[in-house]
């Protein structure tokens, strides 16, 4: 008898061992601005079914032969949808009941995933945030109806360019993991915000984020987000990850031609997208059943995404090169999603190895984080600045104003328009009367474009006084504040780049000096880099070292702290 009662007692334990195999290990929420994303960590793949209620509106998730290991209840900060997850009182002893508790009525998308990366079973719920109306959307003033209404009348142009940022990665996927346990996504994040910044600091220049904050956003929605704001690039950060920790350096990734050709087959099949995608071509709506003419004219416009992207790729991996290493030293063609959209000219920047110790430690400073966030800067606005897209500020100042009279307009008129004056516009254009032809096109000198369409120069950020110290040349200063030649020059008036001891020079748009250092017995370059977690080379450049022998007492700049 006691034997058969240790028998049954160890098949009972056994059969409830098997009927909990499962554990919710965590619950992690991450709000975004149109869902709430919450992802369940679990021991094993989730057998799970959902249901909701209403009065007050909830979600409720049965998980199946499971059991917590975590803490609940959760309560959530930040979301427009979900305030709290809570256990309830599930059908049957092997179920865990999970309660969602939420705002307002949402449709929600589950979903299980295998094990990837650093995470393993999970199961992840994304509850879609209710669409919201500016019932008290402000009124325009007098004033900017007429600035407007101005701009609008201009035959030149003054839109801005459009550039999307893209930081990879976020939320519940992280990226790549460096030896230290940093996150890509908070690089990618905190490079991509400086970026934008930057270009949004500059008349004639705007950025836009497809994400600004700790959430994961569908690689389709990225492109869908930089096509709204009618993006004329769209460029995607990341650092870079390998299973090795040798390799380092920044690269620069275009579409590569196969995925283009494949992504040409995919929107041929959208017959109703094809006219939008491409300006509302009515050639491609009135034959929109030849997938020859369809190919053909899809092919152009990838092409030419293509040229621009690579030609601006280029230009960014330049300005990477001068602030930190490079692991490629061409742009580099891959079948990237994000860099799939054939109407927007897209890139990939990888601005280092995550997996890389050294260049871990390099990625979460906020000096070397600011440097390459200017390469990227300055690789744009330097292709735009040669390259700008017909109708934008830009293109007015490197074209110049043209007008063509209207019917009814006079001279006065046209000057009035363009803040001129009628002496100027005859002079620019070799008149000796008054009188205008409908249709005749004039030169409008000294137009102040900026001013015009109310985006005048912004002022900068700071504007510190450097006293020049003995040994010290302009290149040096330049590097030391983190600006270019040309700014220290335009802003001091130079005639040339010679310096004396005592000079004052005004240094606009400054970040704060970087660290000097100076050389204690038995320090070498290699030791006094890795102390402040910045590159030889770095070092090298800035202070202009044409070996690595160092002499006790040498002081030297530390680029980027």
């Amino acid at each position: 008898m006691m034997w058969q009662r240790l028998c049954i007692l160890m098949i009972a334990s056994l059969l409830s061992a098997t009927s909990w195999a499962n554990k919710i290990e965590n619950i992690r929420v991450w709000p975004a601005p149109n869902e709430t994303r919450v992802v369940v960590d679990l021991a094993e793949k989730a057998d799970f079914s959902y249901f909701s209620l209403t009065r007050p509106d909830r979600l409720v998730v049965d998980l199946k032969q499971s059991q917590l290991a975590t803490g609940l209840p959760k309560q959530v900060k930040g979301s427009d949808i979900l305030t709290k997850i809570r256990k309830s009182s599930p059908p049957d002893a092997s179920t865990y009941r999970l309660v969602f508790e939420l705002k307002n009525d949402a449709k929600p998308t589950i979903f299980s995933l295998a094990p990837g990366g650093e995470y393993g079973h999970r199961l992840v719920v994304d509850l879609p945030h209710a669409q919201k109306v500016d019932k008290n959307k402000p009124t325009l003033s007098v004033a900017e109806k007429k600035r407007r209404e101005t701009v609008a009348a201009l035959p030149f142009g003054t839109e801005d360019i459009v550039v999307a940022i893209d930081p990879g990665h976020g939320g519940n996927d992280p990226g790549a993991i460096g030896p230290r346990r940093k996150q890509e996504k908070d690089v990618n994040l905190a490079i991509a915000k400086q970026a934008a910044a930057r270009i949004n600091a500059v008349p004639g220049m705007r950025a836009v984020l497809t994400r600004t904050g700790d959430y994961f956003v569908d690689l389709n929605q990225r492109s869908e987000i930089a096509r709204k704001h009618k993006a004329h690039l769209l460029v995607s950060v990341h650092a870079d990850g390998f299973h090795q920790p040798q390799p380092r350096g920044a690269s620069v990734w275009v579409l590569s031609r196969r995925r283009a050709n494949s992504e040409i087959g995919r929107w041929i099949e959208k017959h109703e997208e094809q006219s939008n995608l491409l300006g509302g071509g009515s050639l491609l709506a009135q034959n929109n059943e030849d997938e020859y003419l369809s190919r053909a004219v899809l092919d152009l416009q990838f092409s030419n995404s293509q040229k621009e992207g690579y030609n601006v790729a280029t230009r960014v991996l330049k300005e990477l090169g001068k602030v930190t290493k490079l692991h490629k030293s061409s742009p580099e063609h891959a079948s990237l999603a994000v860099l799939k959209s054939p109407d927007i000219p897209s890139l990939l920047v990888e601005t280092g190895f995550i997996s890389n110790p050294q260049e871990e430690r390099l990625l979460f400073q906020r000096g070397h984080q600011r440097g390459l966030a200017n390469a990227i800067y300055h690789g744009i606005r330097n292709y735009f600045e040669r390259f700008p897209p017909d109708g934008t500020l830009f293109a007015a100042r490197k074209n110049g104003v043209k007008h063509k009279v209207s019917p009814g307009q006079s001279l006065s008129v046209i000057a009035k328009q363009y803040q001129s004056s009628i002496a100027a516009i005859k002079s620019a254009n070799g008149l000796t009367s008054s009188t205008l032809q409908v249709g005749q096109v004039l030169s409008i000198p000294n137009v102040d474009v900026a001013k015009l369409a109310g985006k005048a120069e912004r002022a900068p950020t700071q504007t510190l006084t450097h006293t020049v110290s003995r040994g010290e040349f302009l290149g040096k200063i330049a590097e030391q504040y983190q600006v270019s030649l040309s700014t220290l020059r335009q802003a001091n008036n130079l005639k040339s780049d010679t310096l004396w001891v005592g000079q004052k020079l005004k240094v606009p748009g400054a970040t704060s000096p970087a660290i000097k250092h100076k050389v204690k017995r038995g320090e070498y370059l290699g030791k006094i880099a890795s102390n402040y977690g910045v590159t030889i080379e770095s070092l090298r450049r800035a202070n202009e070292l044409g070996s690595d022998t160092l002499a006790v007492g040498q002081t030297l700049i530390i680029p980027g702290s």
